[in-house]
C-alpha cells in the first residue's frame, strides 16, 4: 500500500552505504511521501547536504545549530514524523541509540521520537556478526523498533558476507507493508480466497511415495496474511509440518494430486481469488502395490502416468475468479513463466528461480518476480511472510483496476 501523505524522517549515519539514501529519498518522494533528512556529523564525509536537500526539497540538518545560530529543534523534528528510518545505521549509531548516548542531533531526535522506528544496519561482516551488535539489534526489537536486516554481498572492505545495507526498494517495501498492516487491515473483507499449499505425495506402495521438497511455508504464509486482511480463507494443503496461528483459516488436508483437485472444486465456484502455490506432482505411479515392494531385484521399474493439471483445470473453468499461479524454474525462467500464464489462463503468475540463493523449497525466505499479461515486477529476497504481503498487495492492486 502507498506511503502517500506520510511524513518520513530519514536519519543518515556515517557509512559508505549512505550513498543509497539518495535512491531511498527519491523512491519515497515518488510515492507521495514527505521526507525530512537529518545526519550525523560523520555522515557528511560520505554524502552532501546539498544532494540530499535537493532530492527531499527540505533543508538537511546535522547539528543543533545552523551557521547563523538558528536552533534546530530535535523535539519538533521527532514529533513531526509519522515514521523514522535510520539508514544506514552504523554499529556506533546503533550502540548510541540503544544505550542512550545522546551526543548528536540524530540521537537526540531519535530519543524524542514517538513514531515507529525502522533500523537498516550497515557495517563490515565481522562487526555485524559481533555479539554486541547482535545484542543491540535484539534490544532494539525489544524497544518495539523494526529491523531491516543487512544483506549479503561485497562490502567496502573487499570482503564478502552479510553487512550491506538493505536495498532502497527493500526498505520502501518494508515500510509500505507496515503501513498496510496498520491502515488496511480489512482490505480483503468480503472476499473468499482459496489457497493450495505444500507438496502432493503419490503412493508407490503402502510405505513409499513420489513427492518433492515443498514445505508449504509460502502457502501457509499467504493464508495467514489473507485472513489478517479480513478474507475468508480456504487452505488446501498437501502433507506439511506447517501449523496455523490464525484459527479463522479453514484448513483441508489432502495427500495426492487427485485428492487436491477434488477438494479445490468443492469450493471453486464460490471463491473470489484462487492462489495455487502447491507443488503438485506431475506424475503418479500407474499401479499402487497393495503390499510393500520387497528389495529382490537389482532394478525396479515403475510406470508413471500424468496427474491431472489442477491449475490448468482452474483456468479452464474460471468465470469470475482472479487466478494466481506459481512457477518454480531452473532455466529460461521468465519465458517459461509467461508461457504458463498464457496457457493456463491465469491473471497473474509468481516466479521463483532455484538459481536465486535463499529462494524456493524449505527456505524461510523467497525471491520472486510477478508477471501479468502487461506487467512485470521484481522483488528482493525477503522472509516468506513479507513475500506474502507483496503478493497480496499486488493482487489487490489488480482487483482495483
Amino acid at each position: 500500500m502507498s506511503v502517500s501523505g506520510k511524513k518520513i524522517l530519514i536519519a543518515v549515519s556515517g557509512g559508505i552505504a549512505a550513498y543509497k539514501v539518495h535512491f531511498l529519498i527519491r523512491d519515497f518522494i515518488k510515492q507521495g511521501a514527505e521526507v525530512q533528512v537529518i545526519m550525523t556529523p560523520d555522515a557528511e564525509h560520505f554524502v552532501t547536504k546539498l544532494s540530499l536537500a535537493t532530492l527531499s526539497k527540505k533543508p538537511v540538518y546535522s547539528d543543533f545549530y545552523d551557521n547563523n545560530g538558528t536552533w534546530n529543534s530535535h523535539v519538533e523534528l521527532a514529533l513531526w514524523a509519522d515514521l523514522m528510518i535510520v539508514a544506514p545505521c552504523t554499529a556506533n549509531t546503533l550502540s548510541k541509540m540503544i544505550h542512550g548516548m545522546c551526543d548528536n542531533l540524530v540521537i537526540a531526535t531519535y530519543m524524542s521520537a514517538k513514531c515507529p522506528v525502522f533500523i537498516a544496519p550497515a557495517m563490515d561482516l565481522d562487526m555485524y556478526a559481533h555479539p554486541s551488535t547482535k545484542m543491540n539489534l535484539e534490544l532494539a526489537e525489544s524497544y518495539g523498533h523494526f529491523i531491516i536486516p543487512a544483506e549479503n554481498g561485497e562490502l567496502a572492505s573487499g570482503l564478502i558476507g552479510q553487512g550491506r545495507m538493505a536495498e532502497p526498494a527493500t526498505i520502501l517495501s518494508t515500510v509500505e507493508n507496515y503501513v498496510t498492516d496498520v491502515t488496511v487491515e480489512r482490505s480483503l473483507e468480503g472476499k473468499t480466497v482459496l489457497i493450495t499449499a505444500g507438496p502432493t505425495y503419490e503412493a508407490i506402495d503402502p510405505v513409499r511415495f513420489i513427492g518433492n521438497h515443498s514445505s508449504g511455508k509460502m502457502g501457509f504464509s499467504l493464508a495467514e496474511e489473507a485472513s489478517k486482511r479480513g478474507a475468508k480463507v480456504i487452505l488446501i494443503s498437501g502433507p506439511s509440518s506447517q501449523t496455523l496461528t490464525d484459527k479463522n483459516v479453514e484448513l483441508h488436508k489432502v495427500t495426492s494430486a487427485k485428492e487436491m483437485l477434488a477438494k479445490v472444486f468443492e469450493f471453486y465456484d464460490k471463491i473470489d481469488i484462487g492462489i495455487a502455490s502447491a507443488a503438485v506432482a506431475d506424475y503418479a505411479p500407474k499401479d499402487i502395490a497393495k503390499e510393500k515392494i520387497k528389495k529382490n531385484d537389482e532394478n525396479l521399474t515403475i510406470e508413471l502416468v500424468k496427474n491431472p493439471d489442477i491449475l490448468k483445470t482452474m483456468g479452464e473453468k474460471k468465470t469470475h475468479q482472479f487466478l494466481v499461479g506459481f512457477a518454480l524454474e531452473t532455466q529460461n525462467e521468465e519465458e517459461n513463466a509467461k508461457g504458463k500464464l498464457q496457457k493456463k489462463n491465469l491473471d497473474m503468475i509468481v516466479l521463483n528461480s532455484l538459481r536465486d540463493e535463499g529462494a524456493g523449497f524449505k527456505n524461510d525466505t523467497n525471491k520472486i518476480k510477478i508477471f501479468t499479461k502487461t506487467e512485470k515486477r521484481e522483488f528482493d529476497l525477503k522472509s516468506k511472510g513479507e513475500v506474502a504481503k507483496d503478493i497480496l498487495n499486488f493482487v489487490e492492486s489488480q482487483l482495483l483496476k
